[in-house]
């Protein structure tokens, strides 16, 4: 039964695989073999693809506009998330249960579009990075902080009394004693919200409308309406914007699998 579980999640990870495998081996084709979306080798390999991509300035900007705006909306979450965590887990109030119960309705009501773009809108703040920012963060802080919130109740409260009762304040509780006991969920978190940034398309298009500051998906929305008849360079651009996040997530994987164990287990 093991055995055929496991040749099960084999065959899974190869169907996974498969789209990744296409869009690499596709990126080294000429506009020939490209446009025949095969996943045979390529009869001649062609790098003259990835020069095309790293030849126009615009691919450097998108790049810097999500790293900007990913590692933005990832430092606010982790801040704002584990301070909220914290006080919800550690301070027996109905107000704050009836903050934490908001949290949660956050994950499950879906975002609607068209009222954040009436808001940022009437707030004068469409089209700025920090319009995105505020998005992403409302959209992301509530599953961080019910990360966070059930992987603190593994942590004893014997300890913040022993921490208070030697004079121990409040912040320094969190930022010296507490903080540190959750850095495996702050990783995991920070994955979860880097990729999900990254990956975006939805709101960069309806909140941007400067293309220069368009995400790194935006431009391969754009990049597809200009080399749509070259897909060997659309597929190359493809993969120099997944790779740095797969990689990220490839070395960090462990940390994500802890932290969830973590807080779903131990909550």
């Amino acid at each position: 039964m093991l055995i055929f579980l496991e040749l099960i999640a084999i065959c899974l990870a190869l169907m996974i695989l498969i789209p990744f495998f296409m869009i690499l081996v596709n990126s080294f084709k000429d506009i020939r073999e490209s446009a025949l979306f095969g996943l045979s080798l390529p009869t001649k390999w062609q790098f003259s693809n990835y020069k095309d991509i790293f030849g126009q300035a615009h691919i450097f900007r998108g790049f810097m506009n999500s790293i900007f705006i990913s590692g933005c909306v990832v430092v606010i979450v982790n801040i704002f998330a584990s301070m909220a965590a914290f006080i919800i887990q550690r301070r027996d109030s109905r107000f704050l249960r009836s903050a934490y119960y908001m949290f949660i309705m956050g994950l499950i009501v879906p975002v609607s579009i068209v009222p954040t773009i009436k808001l940022m809108g009437d707030l004068h703040i469409r089209g700025t990075y920090f319009s995105l920012i505020m998005y992403y963060t409302a959209l992301l802080l509530p599953f961080a902080v019910f990360l966070l919130v059930g992987f603190m109740k593994s942590i004893p409260r014997e300890l913040d009394e022993a921490a208070l009762l030697e004079g121990c304040g409040y912040f320094r509780l969190y930022w010296q004693i507490i903080l540190p006991l959750i850095i495996t969920v702050l990783v995991t978190v920070t994955i979860v919200v880097l990729v999900s940034v990254w990956n975006d398309f939805f709101g960069p298009f309806y909140l941007m409308t400067d293309s220069t500051k368009w995400t790194i998906v935006l431009q391969i929305f754009n990049f597809v309406t200009m080399y749509s008849t070259n897909w060997g360079v659309v597929f190359a651009f493809m993969v120099v914007v997944v790779a740095p996040i797969l990689i990220i997530y490839l070395f960090l994987q462990r940390y994500i699998i802890d932290g969830l164990t973590a807080g779903s287990l131990k909550g």
